[in-house]
């Protein structure tokens, strides 16, 4: 007779809908938020993504949650001061204590009702207790078609992630933390 294997930790977890981590943010562009292109500054777009990312990894954990990396930010179209921006983000796949969040950025032109997907991004973040210790995220469960493909192109995100990080330390001890003053 075959032994029944014993439930790891991770598949007693809390399992939550990626609806639940899903949010928006709405801006109008100003002049004051251009750069010397007359479009969104790309800085300003990233903070946008950064803050709204958050939201959603604090919707799916509800513990204090910190930005491990920003994966890729891609710049799809120019967003104009004509425009609306619309920010959508939600959970897209777990790790033990990591999240990916998702982050769709739409542009609206205000006066013609245009749309576009303007930019993508994902970001990795990290659930924390109260000590600043790593702590297991709910698992997600996708229930869209654009939530399901996400969540099944997200292991290779996450080995590509992985692998970005290790050459990253290497090269950060390469560099020399010296000032030319010093």
């Amino acid at each position: 007779m075959r032994e029944i294997p014993k439930p790891t930790e991770l598949d007693q977890v809390e399992k939550k809908y990626v609806r639940e981590t899903r949010c928006y943010k709405t801006a109008r562009v100003f002049p004051t938020d251009c750069n010397n292109h007359n479009t969104l500054f790309g800085g300003k777009l990233m903070s946008y993504i950064d803050d709204i990312a958050s939201i959603a990894a604090s919707k799916l954990c509800r513990v204090n949650t910190v930005t491990a990396s920003t994966d890729s930010v891609d710049f799809l179209y120019p967003i104009n001061p004509t425009d609306s921006v619309t920010l959508e983000s939600f959970a897209s796949w777990t790790g033990r204590s990591s999240m990916e969040i998702f982050v769709k950025v739409i542009r609206e032109d205000l006066k013609t009702g245009e749309k576009k997907i303007a930019a993508t991004a994902f970001l990795t973040f990290v659930a924390l207790d109260e000590n600043n210790r790593k702590l297991i995220v709910p698992r997600l469960i996708p229930e869209t078609e654009e939530e399901m493909k996400l969540y099944e192109t997200a292991p290779a995100r996450a080995a590509m992630r992985k692998q970005r990080r290790e050459e990253s330390k290497k090269f950060a001890d390469f560099l020399t933390v010296n000032y030319p003053w010093d």
